[in-house]
Formats: structure tokens, sequence, C-alpha cells
């Protein structure tokens, strides 16, 4: 398909964050900005949005969420007709909410992602990337975000929620057309009404046939001031981990395993220094984050000398904040043995990722165990490898060889 899209004039005044250059690679556009007079950039695509690349700029605005609210974290606009709202109109709560909902609708997942609950799913995982890559190790190529990174969160998030796992390709659909597929209004609308009407199908299924240990049904027997939660934050949650819990992570890992594949020096650090996972792997999330979200702003403010009024979008572009040179030395190299690094790649302030401990231990998993499999890999050629940008950043096919 011929890309008709105007050229984009400037950085400043008229960004394109799904250009293809910007998509591949948007670190050179983000220092553009940043380093300009005005670290803020407008542009007037698609209805308009503001996009902070400053560390400080960004934290800031996280913090301020009476006045940068979450009512619409998409960075496009809603198709037509149809209210803004997270992942095409559907709440996800806790993400999508603002204070006072927020404080319970956070309060409740927080115990099921933290670090001694998803501890639990480590060998799990472990098994589930021994398995994939048993399925292409033989082959001495394989595609290391299509036939590995991709599959690894789809599978973990099903077995939290307790959903069927032969449902991977579909729910893997569902979140590219919500996600990947932005300017396709319809492809979005029946994306977003499919997961919802699934999961509304998984809800009625448990109320004639009860189940434990599953998160859906956790979720739905939990209770707040006496009374069960409704209906509609089980769904909310469902959708969050779905859309939100997939393509981040696979993003995640599919970005770890383009870079480890053009840094042989890497590899061996990590091979010889057990003691060095945690912080690298801190450090890796830091330079690949892959996570764009949206603000809408609530009234008229001045913001760093920028004008912005109410129902202005603005892009949280934490991929650009973590490569501040003011925060961070040398932001555009991999340290993995970084000492100072309080990135934001799970966001800041009361909306950070609440999954976050989970995301961790994928991308820690994920690596490991390829290493371990196959310690010496190479990209099979670098022009080939394809990039999904704009909400989520990284690799969509990735070839290596080995």
């Amino acid at each position: 398909m011929t890309d008709t899209r105007k050229p984009v004039e400037s950085m400043l005044t008229d960004y394109d964050i799904f250009e293809p250059s910007f998509v591949a690679n948007p670190y050179p556009g983000y220092s553009e900005i940043r380093e300009s007079e005005c670290p803020i950039a407008r542009t007037e695509r698609y209805e308009g949005s503001w996009l902070p690349t400053r560390y400080e700029d960004v934290v800031a605005l996280a913090q301020e969420y009476e006045i940068f609210t979450s009512r619409g974290i998409l960075v496009m606009p809603p198709p037509p007709g149809q209210a803004e709202g997270a992942y095409g109109g559907v709440a996800a709560p806790p993400i999508t909410s603002d204070p006072p909902d927020h404080h319970w609708h956070r309060r409740l997942i927080l115990p099921v992602f933290a670090p001694q609950a998803v501890a639990k799913y480590e060998q799990s995982t472990r098994d589930l990337c021994n398995a994939l890559i048993d399925e292409f190790i033989d082959k001495g190529t394989a595609d290391a975000a299509a036939d590995y990174a991709q599959h690894i969160p789809v599978r973990v998030i099903s077995n939290m929620l307790g959903v069927p796992l032969d449902m991977e390709e579909t729910f893997t659909g569902w979140v590219r057309g919500v996600l990947e597929n932005m300017h396709d209004m319809e492809l979005r609308k029946r994306s977003r009404l499919a997961i919802i009407e699934y999961f509304l199908a998984q809800v009625e299924d448990r109320k004639t046939n009860p189940r434990e240990n599953d998160l859906i049904s956790e979720l739905m027997n939990t209770e707040v001031e006496g009374k069960k939660v409704p209906i509609e934050y089980v769904l909310g949650v469902c959708n969050l981990m779905l859309v939100a819990g997939i393509d981040t992570t696979w993003s995640a890992i599919g970005s770890v395993m383009w870079h480890m594949a053009q840094h042989p020096e890497h590899r061996k650090q990590l091979r010889e220094n057990d003691d060095l996972w945690p912080t690298a792997i801190e450090e890796l999330l830091r330079v690949y984050a892959p996570v764009t979200m949206a603000r809408i702003v609530d009234r008229d403010i001045e913001f760093q000398g920028c004008p912005m009024k109410a129902g202005d979008r603005v892009l949280m572009a934490f991929p650009a904040a973590n490569r501040d040179p003011r925060q961070f030395e040398n932001p555009d190299e991999v340290i993995l043995d970084r000492e100072h690094n309080r990135h934001v790649a799970f966001g800041s302030g009361i909306h950070r990722c609440a999954g976050s401990n989970l995301a961790r231990l994928e991308v820690r998993v994920a690596l490991q165990t390829w290493l371990k499999r196959i310690p010496e890999f190479e990209l099979v050629d670098p022009a080939t490898v394809t990039w999904a940008g704009g909400q989520v950043h990284g690799p969509r096919s990735c070839m290596v060889k080995f």
C-alpha cells in the first residue's frame, strides 16, 4: 500500500508518530525535540497532540493527574461517535481510572502482581520458553520476535486468567487490532468488541460453573465495602491484562533480543556474572521502553510555556524521557551495570504499571533461557527487521541465525 501521508515539515510543529522512519527509530526525533528551545512539540495531525520529551516534564505531567487525566490513554483519538476511553472505548482499570475510583481499582490488583505472587509463574514461564526454543533450535534460524517473544506474554496471561491456551492466536489478533492498526477505526471497534464479548462469556460461564485459582474467578468474588465489585471492573481488568499486558511485554522481549543479537559483549557479561541480572534488566527496560501513553488535559493550562487547552491530548513518551541526558549519563548507551537508573519504562506517579514485576520476570526468564540454549546468535539482515510503533514500540519480525 502506498504511503499517502504528507512529509513531516518539522519535528517541533508537525511530528508524526506513525511515520515509518520514526516508527523504526524514534530516538533521533525525540532528541531533536528534547534539545530544542522548546522541548515539548506540537502537531495538528490526528486531531492534534503535545509531545513532551524531557524526563522532568514527563514525570511532572504524570504526577499532575488532576489536570492531565487518564480518561483517554490512547495516542490516537477514538473512532467517530465514540467517547474517549482506553483501548477503543473500554475501560482498563486502574490505568484508565482517575481518583477517587483509581485508589480501590489499583489496590485490588496489586497483590496479584506483588513480587512473591508473580514468582510462582517463573518455572512455567521458563518451561514455555524452552518449549518454544525446542521448535526451532535445530533449524539454525528463527524469528526472535514472531517465533519467540510474541508467544510468551499471551500464554502467561492466559494461564493467569484461566482461559484456554489455544486462544493464543485469536488473542494476538485482537491485541494487534486494537494497538497496531490504529488508523483502521473499524478494526479497532471489532477487536475491542470481541475482547469484551469473550470475557463477558467467561464471566457468565463462571457464574454457572464456579472455578478456583484463576484471576477472573478471584475478581468476581472480590468485595469492596461489603459488595462484590461491578462486573464492569472485572471486564476492565481482563481487558487491561490482555491488551496492555501482552503487546508491551512482547515488544520489550523482542527489543532485548534484537539488542543482544548485535552485542556479543553483553551476552558474555550476563553469562559470566549472575549478579548482574537485576541491573541489566532495568537498563534494558530503560533503553528499550516500549510504551507511550496519552493524557487528556482537564482544563486550560500553560505548561512549560505551552498553552494547553481542555481536551488536548498529551503523549507521555516514556521512551524519550528514558534517554534524557539530563537524567542519564550516556543515555543512548546500554550499560548493564548502570548504578543510578530511575527510569520510567513503567510510567510514573499513581498510574505506574501495576504489572511491572510480572513484566520484569518475563523479560528476564525469556533472555536467560535463550542465552542458555543459544548463547551465540546474530541478525540475519538488520535491514529486514520490522517494527511497530505509536502506542507500543518493538520489533515484529527479527530474524536471527545461530
